[in-house]
Order: structure tokens, then C-alpha cells, then sequence
């Protein structure tokens, strides 16, 4: 198989679809890897990384989507990259459809063959290519957070460790997924006050032992998050429906009962964002004040830690990647967790989740004769 990786051209967005490593794997597969000059600059790798590694090298992002049978990426493609995308293409990258119906029905009009890393799935239901970012994206917004908080950054001025004799921070995480908990761990690293709201009881138990009771937990609902709320100084936006519009558990009117110069960090915004007034931003302008309070929306907070996050994601990728370049839509057949990521397929919305979104017709893969 032809495989391309673009260069990225979201907003500060230096992470790459392939290192060279796995280039090299793919390669000696048997498959023909083009990658974009300077596609891996922004990570550390240099063109000369990618030749040794045995890849071809072409000057623009054109003659990558024009001579490619897969597209492996980071981010979902963006309006420039609209018009390069060709029928039958398989594209291999994070879509984030549900809150993105523009890309949802230029990918079904343009009859691509779309894998959402985020809806892959493992055999034990978890999100496996998630999972890393979800990691990462939780330690940063507590990182970013906390100096978010300093006064000169529009904060409240406070430390989240606090010191002797003076209280820490207070720290509201919501939801207690992948998310929420290393957004929790990096929280109590800091020494804060740090409570976790989540709806189910199971987790936060499981959440509770495992940090042997340093992290608080609550049961997630209006009335506990305005409680909860009052109090933080930093408010982290955890929650993920796997391929679903994110709730909003934070809504305007709500934004009265906290403190002025909170910092609130929605790392859901991917996926909508889990507060009403979130609207994405980007690391060159980050943030944004609603009422008083510091919002940070960044939509592709693992970007900041490129060298971290791209090995991280290809660490998880690789195989499945291998796969989709070995057996082409065959591998819908042999592997249900490929068939999970499937979003779109020539012309056919095949993720429930983001039917349901955007009111468009879903079609069950499991139907479609040619991937049976």
C-alpha cells in the first residue's frame, strides 16, 4: 500500500503521524511511505531521519493526498486539506466527527474511508488510541492550569500546593475517566486540594483506593457541581462519551457561583467541550474570560509535548496501522476493533454516535456487503 503523512498545519500542531521508526517497520513490510518535507520538524526528526528510514520525500501537502491509498495523521483534516482528499481514500487520524459536522459531510460527500482513532476499540472495551493523549491531556491541563493561576497569567494568584500554614489550591475535576484521573494525580503531586465528580460509584471507589484516599470524590450532578464549584480555584473538564458530543455539566448561568479569575480548562473541547461557554482556542491564544473566569480551550492540548505525545501515539497505532497497510478493507472483516473505528465508509456514516449528532443517517457496518 501507498501511504502519505502530511505535514500537520492545524495551529501549532507539531506533532507527526509516523517517526521514522515506524516508517522503517512499515517499509519493510513490503509498503511505499511518502512522507511531506519538514513533516516531522516541529517533533525533532529530520528529513534525513525520515530518507534513512526509508521514505520518499515530496515537497507539498498535494502530492501527499494525491498519490496516497492511506493518510496517516494526528489531527482531522482542516479546510485546506478539504479539497485534497480523493474518493476511496482510507484516513487513519483523530476525527472527533460529533462536534464537527462541516468535516462529517465533506468526508461522506468526498466517499472517504475514515478510522477515528478514537472510537478503535480493545477486548476490554477500552479506547487503546485515546488512551496515551487522554494521559497526556489530563497532566497538562494541571500543569497548565497551575500557571494559569498566577496572577500575571489572569489567574487568582494562587499556588496550588499552598504552603505551611497557608491553605493549597482547590482543584474540580470532572470526570473520572483516563482524563480526570492523571489530571488528579498531577493535582495531588502538586499538593491541592483535589475532588474528582464522576456518576458512576464503582470508579470513584476504584479512584479513591488506589490514591488511598487523598482524592475526594462526588457524585456528579447540578447541585453538587455548584457546590463543588464555589470553592475551586481550578476546574478541569474530563468527561468523554466514547464518539459522542461531550455534556455541558458547566452552563453559563453556573459560572456566577464560582470565583473571579478561576481558571476553568475544558479538555473536552475536542469533542464540544463539557462547559457551554467553551469555544476552541489555540496554543498561539489560549484563553479567553466569560464572566470573570479564565477559560483555556485548546483543542489540541498534547501539541505543546510533541516529542512525548507523537511517540506515545505511535507507540498504540502502529499495529493497527500495519494492519489496515496489509489487508486494506479486509481488515474490517478479521478485526471488530478496526470495524468499531470506522466513522465513515464511501459515502456512508457508519458511527452511531455521530449520526446522532448531526441528525444524519446512520449506517450499521456490519451491512455494508463489502465488509462482510
Amino acid at each position: 500500500m501507498i501511504i502519505g503523512i502530511p505535514k500537520e498545519i492545524k495551529n501549532n500542531e507539531n506533532r507527526v503521524g509516523l517517526v521514522p521508526g515506524n516508517v522503517n517497520q512499515l517499509v519493510h513490510s513490503g509498503h511505499t511511505v511518502y512522507v511531506q518535507e519538514t513533516a516531522g520538524i516541529g517533533t525533532g526528526f529530520s528529513d534525513q531521519d525520515y530518507i534513512d528510514a526509508g521514505a520518499k520525500m515530496l515537497s507539498s501537502i498535494q502530492e501527499i493526498y494525491a498519490i496516497s491509498d492511506m493518510i496517516i495523521k494526528v489531527k482531522e483534516p482542516i479546510q485546506p486539506e478539504y479539497n485534497l482528499l480523493k474518493e476511496n481514500q482510507i484516513l487513519f487520524t483523530y476525527l472527533h466527527l460529533a462536534a464537527d459536522e462541516k468535516l462529517t459531510k465533506v468526508l461522506l460527500d468526498r466517499k472517504i474511508i475514515g478510522i477515528a482513532y478514537e472510537t478503535v476499540t480493545d477486548n476490554k472495551g477500552g479506547l487503546p488510541l485515546l488512551n496515551p493523549m487522554s494521559e497526556i491531556a489530563g497532566r497538562l491541563a494541571t500543569q497548565i492550569g497551575a500557571t494559569l493561576l498566577q496572577k500575571a497569567n489572569g489567574g487568582r494568584g494562587v499556588l496550588l500546593g499552598g504552603v505551611p500554614g497557608v491553605l493549597p489550591g482547590k482543584v474540580v475535576v470532572l470526570g473520572g475517566g483516563i482524563v480526570g484521573f492523571n489530571s488528579a494525580q498531577m493535582a495531588l503531586g502538586l499538593g491541592a486540594d483535589v475532588t474528582i465528580m464522576d456518576v458512576n460509584t464503582e470508579r470513584m471507589r476504584y479512584l479513591s483506593e488506589v490514591t488511598h484516599g487523598r482524592l475526594k470524590t462526588v457524585m456528579s450532578n447540578r447541585a453538587n457541581i455548584i457546590s463543588q464549584i464555589k470553592e475551586a480555584d481550578l476546574v478541569i473538564g474530563a468527561v468523554l462519551i466514547a464518539g459522542k458530543k461531550a455534556p455541558h455539566l458547566i452552563t453559563r448561568d453556573m459560572l456566577k457561583f464560582m470565583k473571579p479569575n478561576t481558571v476553568i480548562c475544558d479538555v473536552a473541547v475536542d469533542q464540544g467541550g463539557c462547559f457551554e461557554t467553551t469555544k476552541a482556542t489555540t496554543h498561539d491564544d489560549p484563553t479567553f474570560v466569560v464572566d470573570g473566569i479564565l477559560h483555556y480551550c485548546v483543542a489540541n492540548m498534547p501539541g505543546a509535548v510533541p516529542l512525548t505525545s507523537t511517540y506515545a501515539l505511535n507507540n498504540v497505532t502502529l499495529p493497527f496501522a500495519e494492519q489496515i497497510a496489509k489487508q486494506g478493507i479486509d481488515c474490517f472483516k478479521s478485526n471488530p476493533h478496526l470495524l468499531n473505528g470506522l466513522n465513515v465508509y464511501k459515502g456512508q456514516l457508519t458511527c452511531q454516535a455521530v449520526a446522532d449528532a448531526h441528525n444524519l443517517k446512520y449506517t450499521n457496518p456490519n451491512n455494508i456487503t463489502e465488509l462482510q
